[in-house]
C-alpha cells in the first residue's frame, strides 16, 4: 500500500525529463521520467531506501531525507512545502495512529464581518477539507439550487464526489474533481486530512482514490457552473489563507466574463442575511 509521500515522489520522478536536470536522455523505448538510480544519486540516498519510500514501506523519513528528496527532484518552494506536508501526512497514516479530533467549525466574528462586507459576492469560509463553515447570501443564490448547501454540514468535496447532481452543476467535473482531491491533502492538519481522505474513499471509491494518489498540483482554471435560471457561468476563485490558529481559508468567487457579471448582479438582489454553519 502506497503513502502520500511515496506516491508524490514517484509521480514527480516520472514527470521529470532527465535532460532538464543535465542528465542523459532515456534511450528510445524506455519508460519516460527520471530513473530511481538517478534520483537516489542526486538525493544522496540508496536506491533501496528510495524504493522503500516510494512503495510505502518507509513511513517516517527524517526531515533531512525529505529535504534531500526535494533537492534531488529540483522542487520549487511551493512543491517543497507540499512535500513536507505529505511527509507529515504519511506519518499520520501509520498503523495505530489515533483518530484526530474533528477540525473546529467556529469562525471568528471578524471573519464573519469580512464576509458581510463581501456580500453580495459569492464567498465562503472553508477549513481546507471542503467544509463550508459560513457563506454569503450570494453563495446561497448561486449554489442553493444544486443541493450542495442542504446538508447540515455542507462539504464541497463530498458533494462533488458523491452527489450525482454534481456532474450537471459542474460541466468541468473532471478538472474540479482533480483539484478537490489534491486540496483534500491540505486540510487543517495532516491527521485530519488523512482521516477525511480515508472516509471519503469509502463513499466515493476509485474516482477519488486514483486522484488522491497523484499528489501533484493540478492546473487551476475558472470554475464553470450551470445555474438553473442563469445558465452557464464562469468564475475566478481567490483563496485567502486566514492566520493561525484558524487553519481556514476565505474563498471568493469573482465573475470571469461579462455574462457572469450580469448574472451575479441579478442573483445578489433581495437575499437573506449571512449564514454561519456551526
Amino acid at each position: 500500500m502506497g503513502t502520500p509521500l511515496g506516491d508524490f515522489v514517484r509521480a514527480k520522478r516520472d514527470s521529470i525529463r532527465p535532460e532538464s536536470l543535465g542528465l542523459a536522455a532515456q534511450p528510445r523505448g524506455r519508460a519516460p521520467g527520471l530513473r530511481r538510480i538517478d534520483l537516489a544519486g542526486r538525493a544522496g540516498i540508496s536506491v533501496e531506501y528510495l524504493t522503500r519510500i516510494e512503495q510505502g514501506r518507509d513511513r517516517n523519513p527524517s526531515p533531512a531525507v525529505v529535504n534531500a528528496l526535494a533537492d534531488g527532484l529540483s522542487l520549487d518552494p511551493g512543491e517543497r512545502a507540499h512535500l513536507r506536508r505529505l511527509a507529515k501526512l504519511t506519518t499520520a497514516h501509520c498503523p495505530g495512529s489515533a483518530r484526530p479530533a474533528p477540525p473546529s467549525r467556529e469562525v471568528r466574528p471578524t471573519v464573519l464581518a469580512t464576509l458581510r462586507l463581501l456580500a453580495p459576492a459569492p464567498a465562503y469560509v472553508t477549513n481546507g477539507l471542503g467544509d463550508i463553515l459560513a457563506h454569503t447570501p450570494g453563495l446561497a443564490a448561486l449554489l442553493g439550487p444544486s443541493g450542495l448547501l442542504d446538508a447540515p454540514a455542507p462539504n464541497v468535496t463530498r458533494y462533488v464526489f458523491t452527489d450525482p447532481r454534481a456532474r450537471t452543476v459542474f460541466p468541468d467535473w473532471e478538472r474540479l474533481a482533480d483539484e478537490l482531491a489534491f486540496d483534500a491533502g491540505l486540510g487543517p492538519s495532516a491527521s485530519a486530512s488523512a482521516w477525511f481522505a480515508s472516509a471519503l474513499a469509502e463513499e466515493a471509491g476509485p474516482e477519488f482514490t486514483r486522484r488522491a494518489r497523484r499528489h501533484l498540483p493540478p492546473p487551476r482554471h475558472p470554475l464553470h457552473l450551470v445555474h438553473p435560471d442563469e445558465g452557464p457561468l464562469r468564475w475566478h476563485r481567490e483563496r485567502l489563507e486566514l492566520p493561525a490558529p484558524d487553519e481556514q481559508f476565505l474563498l471568493v468567487l469573482l465573475p470571469a466574463d461579462e455574462a457572469t457579471e450580469r448574472a451575479a448582479g441579478r442573483l445578489g438582489r433581495g437575499r437573506p442575511p449571512l449564514r454561519a454553519l456551526g
